[in-house]
């Protein structure tokens, strides 16, 4: 039985709670947050200790601490458990500085811990089915790869201010999904923002609809939507395009009725936001986890895939301010 140390009691750390404590390999052993409170509330829910993340390291009884803080402590939190020598699943992104990112990831490669990105989205059924149905080939090769990511609603501008940014919070989803759909990160990215839904967040610095197109040495293209806000729920869906067919995975709807009358068709709406649509995609995030760390098998989601995506970001927020096309250098 692994014991797991879970840094940040906060809403996803909370999801993430549920999983650890539920999994036959694993035990929630501690907690730790910046508001002990919290901490005390989480920890007293699954029996386990709330304690302070230097105390949760510093322990030789936990084998593995999950990472839900916020994103500026990222990179300092995985330097640190690997350091104490404790696996690690950190949420994403790795950090929101691309040359941070990377120094953690030349200080911890010799630590021999692995180390997981939380993209959980790869997780996900649906876009799982579509990734292995064109490795089976499917539909010849990827051509033409379209995401779609919106958001029911924005967020707070006190949690825009601290975000990174749209390309950085929101669509490095979406980048960590194209590299895994196209097999490698693209050329260049060509990326366009707006505030349009909430003049707040622009006022804050930040985009809340944008569009960016990736280009792949090869001539394919990827292209993703990202907005901040769309009123029937947490809209997901992912389109490609291959040589020989295409593949498609739609939203996950709230119930699957749908009524026909002579008036039309209607059907029930997406789920409402990533908490509900993607709840099982987190629990299979975390048994993959498990599994690769008792199995001693390579991560399927690694420090430098959450990089690449990063990089991704850093490029989609340069491109936008400039509006040029941004080649990658990875």
């Amino acid at each position: 039985m692994l014991k797991i140390g879970l840094l940040g009691a906060g809403r996803i750390g909370r999801v993430h709670a549920v999983n650890i404590a539920g999994h036959a390999a694993t035990t929630l052993a501690a907690v730790s947050d910046v508001n002990e409170e919290a901490a005390q509330s989480l920890a007293a829910a699954y029996g386990a200790r709330a304690l302070g993340t230097d105390a949760i390291l510093a322990d030789a009884s936990i084998d593995a601490v999950l990472i839900a803080t916020s994103t500026d402590t990222h990179s300092d939190l995985i330097e640190k458990a690997t350091a104490a020598g404790k696996a690690v699943l950190c949420e994403k992104p790795v950090d929101l500085s691309l040359e941070r990112a990377k120094a953690c990831l030349a200080k911890t490669a010799d630590s021999g811990k692995p180390v997981m990105i939380g993209f959980n989205r790869r997780f996900d059924p649906n876009f799982a089915a579509v990734r292995a149905a064109l490795s089976a080939g499917d539909i010849g090769k990827a051509e033409l790869l379209s995401i779609t990511s919106f958001d029911p609603a924005p967020p707070p501008v006190s949690y825009i201010k601290v975000s990174g940014g749209l390309f950085r919070d929101m669509m490095i989803h979406d980048f960590d999904m194209a590299n895994f759909m196209m097999g490698g990160a693209p050329a260049s990215i060509h990326a366009v923002g707006t505030s349009i839904v909430d003049p707040a967040i622009g006022a804050a610095g930040d985009v809340d609809t944008a569009v960016v197109t990736l280009t792949y040495t090869d001539g394919r293209i990827a292209v993703i939507k990202n907005s901040r806000r769309a009123v029937y729920g947490y809209d997901q869906r992912l389109e490609l395009l291959g040589s020989e067919g295409l593949l498609s995975a739609a939203n996950i709807l709230e119930n699957t009725v749908s009524k026909a009358t002579k008036a039309g068709v209607t059907s029930a709406k997406p789920e409402f936001f990533f908490l509900e649509r993607y709840m099982r995609a987190y629990a299979i995030e975390w048994d993959a986890f498990v599994s690769s760390i008792v199995n001693g098998t390579p991560l399927p989601v690694s420090l430098e895939d959450g990089i690449a995506a990063l990089a991704l970001a850093e490029a989609a927020t340069q491109s936008a301010k400039s509006g040029q096309p941004v080649k990658l250098a990875l």
